[in-house]
């Protein structure tokens, strides 16, 4: 999959038209915390891409093609294919309160997109599927968000809304009788759910080229898996701090 984004890139890079395209890079730390009990928290350095030419794009870690759609100055829609990682994951050997319990792997989600944005305020929808089959399951995102501008302090906050089906929470916060026959903690089972996020860019202007970028964001797990044996709260907190470039060609 990560060869064939590639492949797909610069393909659009040879397709797009004349008109000069914008393209930011980026590295930073990425830190996001972990609800189970007795875990550490996810820290790790994130290639930060955005780029969007029409036909093929890069947002942070997520990357689509489009295959409908138009871009207009004012208002712009398109329904895409694509694909990004899940790095929330479980580690039971590395935590003495959750031994007996199944690994959760982080995976890539993949599935349809539909973005719609009209000046500055934009909503996406997105129905994903995981393509590793760790999970083996589907989840249902809605993001709504409005840019804003202080002078050179850009915003760009945005609301989440995720469902998740029965088993996806399952397999993250699920304890099955197997586990609970081997582990200290009963047999737990959850409905879908919901679940609720906010979030902002902040961004910042160093030179003409070069920005920081900071991503905040809080996610709170659906009310059915608050009773989960293995959390230690319903909420995850993650961000991102990040040097960017962004150049025209």
């Amino acid at each position: 999959m990560r060869y064939l984004l590639i492949l797909l890139f610069f393909f659009t890079l040879i397709r797009a038209d004349d008109n000069k395209q914008t393209l930011t890079v980026g590295l930073g730390p990425y830190i996001q915390t972990q609800p189970y009990k007795d875990t550490d928290d996810i820290l790790l350095i994130s290639p930060v891409v955005f780029y969007d030419n029409g036909i093929f794009y890069i947002r942070w870690s997520r990357a689509g093609v489009y295959f409908l759609g138009n871009k207009g100055d004012d208002f712009s829609w398109g329904i895409s294919l694509t694909v990004q990682p899940r790095v929330q994951s479980l580690d039971p050997s590395s935590s003495e309160t959750l031994q007996g319990i199944n690994e959760k792997k982080s995976t890539f989600e993949g599935g349809l997109a539909l973005s719609l944005a009209y000046k500055d305020a934009y909503v996406e929808s997105m129905l994903l599927t995981d393509i590793l089959d760790h999970h083996d399951s589907w989840i249902f995102k809605t993001e709504a968000g409005y840019d804003f501008a202080f002078g050179d302090l850009k915003l760009y906050p945005s609301i989440i809304l995720i469902y998740q089906s029965s088993k996806f929470l399952n397999y993250y916060y699920g304890v099955t009788e197997e586990e609970a026959s081997r582990s200290a903690f009963n047999f737990y089972s959850a409905d879908s759910g919901f679940q609720i996020g906010a979030q902002t860019y902040i961004k910042y202007p160093i030179t003409k080229n070069l920005s920081t970028l900071v991503n905040l964001r809080v996610d709170k797990l659906p009310k059915t898996v608050t009773d989960s044996p293995l959390i230690e709260t319903n909420l995850i907190y993650s961000g991102l701090i990040s040097l960017i470039y962004t150049f025209e060609y």
